[in-house]
This record gives structure tokens, sequence and C-alpha cells, in this order.
């Protein structure tokens, strides 16, 4: 059984390196839609169309613009294009790597009999796979943020490489006490949730310089061109909200089940150890993040800040408290 699970880990490492390799050729293709693609037309910009005459009057037209979801009649056909095309291809490579990326979470399950997700490298894999699949499901929703691809793929890159490298763990059973059905409960929710956040977070990034090119354009020329090509800030922000409207749920079932499991083992539902103080600030700041959306003088810029200070606050309780900070969560699996 041993030498079973031996090379089913080293299959599971083997598609986990596909699928940052498949990942990263999305990511060019995504960069190269960016970077040459013809710019698409900003929400709410009034493009005129040519006058026309009404049929036995002779009077003109006045100009009007297109209605939503309905291309400008001076507006060049981009359809077929190869930057487009180029874009297009990069959507399938993702759900390509998608599905390698999961199948190297399924395969490593299989090597250590439990689920896939105790120890730093295993959640960092699972956080990332749900960081695309964020981004998929947004993109089916708005395909105009179909060439922001890249910007989502280079966080879950970088993650994925630190997982496989710094962090990486060998498969090995589970510690005696995470031996409970309350880590496939628990812990998957934590992970799904902070891997949408890390998308929402990079959504609400792109959504302040494209809102500061909008109310100041910036100064350096290559700098604003790059910026212009982002979707309208509104789209942004938008797409932005409905990850965390989504995913805030789910990490306060985290939370919950967390105590729970807690008191079954240690005996008490809450002890302020530091990994639960974390996720408590972490739920406060995304909680004051969507009360902040539903206030109107903190919508817009104000909210945005704050959804980026609670992936901070995730960023440091996954990196500071794992690793440096010694508590009763010590389940980083690092030498």
């Amino acid at each position: 059984m041993a030498g079973i699970n031996g090379s089913m880990a080293h299959l599971s490492d083997t598609l986990f390196t596909t699928a940052i390799a498949t990942y990263a050729l999305a990511m060019v293709g995504y960069t190269a839609e960016y970077s040459f693609g013809k710019k698409e037309l900003r929400s709410g910009a009034k493009v005129a169309t040519p006058a026309r005459e009404l049929v036995g009057a002779g009077a003109p037209v006045l100009e009007k613009s297109p209605g939503f979801g309905e291309p400008p009649a001076s507006a060049p056909a981009v359809r077929g294009s190869f930057a487009e095309k180029i874009g297009r291809w990069s959507v399938v490579l993702m759900v390509f790597g998608v599905l390698v990326h999961a199948g190297s979470i399924a395969v490593r399950g299989f090597a250590v009999d439990a689920v896939p997700w105790s120890n730093m490298y295993e959640f960092a894999s699972v956080a990332g796979l749900v960081g695309v699949l964020a981004f998929l499901i947004v993109l089916w929703k708005a395909p105009s943020i179909r060439r922001l691809g890249g910007f989502i793929l280079l966080p879950v890159i970088v993650l994925m490489f630190l997982a496989g490298t710094v962090w990486y763990s060998r498969a090995q059973p589970l510690v005696p006490a995470l031996q409970s059905y309350w880590l496939a409960i628990h812990v998957t929710l934590a992970a799904v949730s902070e891997g949408a956040f890390m998308t929402s977070a990079v959504l609400t990034f792109l959504y302040l310089l494209s809102a500061r090119h909008a109310r100041r354009p910036l100064k350096s020329t290559r700098l604003a061109t790059l910026v212009s090509r982002l979707p309208s800030a509104e789209t942004l922000d938008k797409a932005a909200y409905r990850v965390v409207a989504f995913s805030f749920p789910l990490y306060t079932v985290a939370v919950i089940c967390g105590a729970i499991w807690a008191e079954a083992a240690w005996g008490r539902y809450w002890g302020w150890d530091p990994k639960e103080t974390w996720a408590f600030i972490v739920w406060v700041i995304y909680a004051c993040y969507l009360h902040a959306r539903a206030t109107a003088g903190w919508k817009g810029r104000a909210a945005a800040w704050i959804n980026l200070t609670g992936f901070g606050a995730i960023t440091f309780n996954f990196l500071v408290v794992n690793i440096v900070v010694s508590g009763l969560h010590s389940y980083a699996g690092l030498s």
C-alpha cells in the first residue's frame, strides 16, 4: 500500500506542476490579448450614429447611444481579431489547467487517504484552484473581464509556486488531531472562501486603478494606456462585490464549524488562539465591507479599501500566524 500511495503522491505532484505550466501559458495569452487587443467601449460612453432621415419627413434623427449590450454602430468588428482568438484559447487553457489542478488535489487525497488540505501546501493548492474557478464563474456572467485573466493567474501562480517549493509537504497520514470529519467541513469552507476572496481582491485593486484613471488620468502615457484597457470601474466593482457576497456566508459557516470542532477537540468553543483571533478579525473586516457597500457614503473607493484590508488580514493569518506564531493550530506541515 505504501508503494501505491507513493506512486499516487508522485502523480499528484506531476499534475500540480503541469497545472502551473498550463496556467502560465494561459497568463501569457491573456496578457497578449490585454496588450494588443482593441479597447472595448466603456459602459455609459456615448457613440454618435450617423444621422438618419425619417421616411417622408426629411427630418434628421437625433444622435443616440447604443442600448445596453448592443455594440455601437461605428465600432469596428473585433470578434475575429487575432488577439481575441488568443483570449478565447487562453480560456480553454485555463479550463484545462483547472481540470489538471483538480486532478492533482484528488490524487493527493487518494495518496493520503484523507481530504488533502491539512497543511499549508495542500491548503494553498485548494485556495489557488478556487481562485481560478471564481474568475471563470464571474467571466461567465461578465465576458468583458476576460482579458483580466492574467491579473488573476499571476497571484495564483505565485501562490502555487511557493506551495510547491517553500511550503511543500510530502504526502503522509493525518496527525491524530486532524482525524475528524470536521476537517472536511471546516477547512474546505475556509479554503473555498479564502480562494474566492483572493479573486475579489485582485478585481478590487483593478477597480481602484480604473476609478483613479477615470477621475484623474495618469501622467505616465504607457501606464495610462494599460489602465485605459481595463473594463469600467462599475463592472470591476460589481464583480468584486458579488464574489465577496457569495464567499462571506461560507467563511461564516467555516468559523462556526471551527468553533464546534474546537469544543469537541479541546473542550471549549473559543479560546482566542492566534488562528481563531485572526479568523475573527477577517470575518469582522469583510462584514464591514458588506455593510459599507450598503451605505451610501461608503460605496466605491472606501469600501474597496476595506476589501483589500480584509485580504491583507487573510494573508497575515496564512503566512505569519501559520509560520511564525505558535498555537493550537500549528499544522503548517513545515519542517
